[in-house]
């Protein structure tokens, strides 16, 4: 028996990036493997749900990020699960992004002209790119976006027009969902350059399966039993050393007290996860720079409000109700007082829902965005109550006749305790290359004491947050658990080929 297919690996998490982990070691001999899910279903963070008809309606992941050398599209592709092929209407835009279809209103019912609106969305969306694109001048370097974007707004003559201001505030609230922020303050404006966006477009055409249709394409590649739900990780301990009743290094033990003994782990939990885990997860505990990569690094919540309507009541030309607040600009200082005030933030969390989009195929419902401490905060509400308060603001800014919602769906990621959150972000002050580098780093490292005769690779961690250039992404998740794969592949290849030389 070769060394590999001997190798016992045990992945921790269900996502596309411990899903591809385990596809990819499966697809290359590896005959002992464990996937181990914490929630009730396979997918993590990919959540695809019909709840009003056949339809998929997307609780999770959303879009494919570019088409260009993305390995999801490309799979997609292959597999035949979009609807349309590349270069078709269904390359849609950002939430927060403008089209000619979107209606902004004011507070005072009041439809803003659609050239207006574009201008300032334009002159937003080129800021933005010059972070995105490291194009930014020293003296931005460390600044918060938002502290970066206040800056050159002001020297703007559109922060002189009446509804500029209103505009551009709508606009930084609509990044702080691709940011999955509370504010843009708390982001680092130069560390975006680090991300890097693909061609093609955003892609939402997945067929008939939704999203869920990727991650099962990689549970068909899994034999059966290999993936087990509702088995929550309580502890992983590593650098066992060898005695009679195991030879393995590593135990991981599920909260229920079941036992599995690994040559390898491969931990694909959200950063979220283990920001309020780590600590007591590791045994030993893990090294001060992946602890430290755990505590700096951003992880937000960003969540979905879905109303459906028995019948539709907004225009057939209208792609999305977007709402400006007359309230004045936010700066920082204005943002971090509202930090220590307690409370009052909660009693406006609704003002963080930037409008309310159509959604692709189902022509009566609409989905609300919300992001940061107001999200988590709108968690903690019933639904109904939710569904009323965006049906007020629905009135009061259109002036329409808007029914009660038939039904009324939340995502509530920032709850969910084995996630706590969405995706990452790069905190002003951090060295985001460094932090994503050593949260990938796999244990023990090189450099610690005390482990050089220690089997290598026995703690290895994939997810979106450990990838430097794909963070937030699904592709992002699905590269680095082939990534981590083909460590362990790459591994045994060398000690066959060792094993041969000798």
């Amino acid at each position: 028996m070769s060394p590999h297919s001997a190798a016992r690996v045990v992945v921790v998490g269900a996502g596309l990036a411990g899903l591809s982990a385990a596809s990819t070691l499966v697809k290359a001999g590896f005959q002992h493997i464990q996937v181990l899910e914490a929630m009730g279903r396979p997918g993590g963070r990919v959540y695809t749900t019909r709840p009003f008809g056949q339809n998929v309606i997307e609780l999770g992941a959303n879009w494919i990020h570019g088409q260009e050398a993305n390995p999801l599209f490309l799979l997609a592709q292959e597999q035949g699960l979009l609807l349309e092929e590349k270069g078709s209407a269904s390359i849609m835009c950002l939430p927060g992004s403008v089209t000619p279809r979107d209606y902004f209103f004011r507070e005072s019912r009041q439809q803003l002209p659609v050239d207006e609106v574009e201008q300032v969305c334009s002159f937003f969306s080129g800021l933005t790119s010059r972070a995105f694109e490291s194009e930014l001048e020293p003296r931005h370097s460390s600044q918060s976006l938002g502290g970066y974007l206040d800056e050159e707004f002001a020297q703007s003559p559109l922060a002189a027009s009446e509804d500029g201001p209103r505009v551009f505030e709508w606009c930084k609230r609509s990044e702080c969902t691709d940011e999955a922020s509370s504010s843009l303050y708390e982001v680092s404006a130069s560390q975006l350059g680090h991300y890097v966006a693909l061609e093609g477009g955003f892609f939402n055409s997945l067929g008939p399966g939704g999203y869920q249709a990727l991650a099962d394409t990689l549970l068909d590649n899994l034999p059966p039993g290999a993936v087990l739900c509702d088995r929550p990780v309580h502890s992983i301990h590593w650098a066992l050393q060898e005695e009679k009743n195991h030879t393995r290094p590593v135990r991981v033990l599920c909260q229920g007290g079941q036992c599995f003994m690994a040559d390898h782990v491969i931990v694909t939990v959200p950063l979220g996860f283990l920001k309020e885990n780590a600590v007591a997860m590791f045994e030993p505990a893990l090294p001060k720079s992946k602890a430290d990569a755990i505590e700096r690094l951003g992880f937000g919540t960003v969540d979905k409000i879905y109303l459906r309507f028995e019948d539709r009541f907004w225009p057939h030309d209208c792609a999305g109700i977007q709402l400006v607040w007359d309230a004045g600009p936010e700066d920082e200082e204005v943002y971090q007082h509202s930090q220590s005030e307690g409370g009052a933030w909660r009693d406006m969390w609704y003002k963080k829902i930037c409008g309310f989009d159509t959604v692709a195929r189902h022509p009566t419902v609409l989905c609300g965005w919300i992001t940061g401490r107001e999200a988590r905060h709108m968690e903690s509400l019933d639904e109904k109550m939710v569904g009323e308060v965006c049906v007020r603001m629905l009135r009061s800014f259109t002036g329409w006749s808007v029914p009660e919602p038939a039904q009324v769906l939340m995502s509530k990621w920032g709850s969910e305790r084995f996630v706590r959150g969405s995706y990452t972000y790069p905190p002003p002050g951090v060295d985001a290359v460094r932090e994503h580098t050593a949260l990938a780093a796999p244990l023990p490292l090189p450099c610690e004491a005390g482990y050089s005769q220690a089997k290598p690779l026995q703690v290895l961690f994939a997810g979106e947050a450990t990838h430097v250039n794909f963070y937030t992404t699904t592709h992002g998740a699905y590269m680095t658990g082939i990534r981590e794969a083909q460590r362990l592949i790459d591994l045994y290849a060398d000690s066959e080929l060792d094993s041969y030389n000798e």
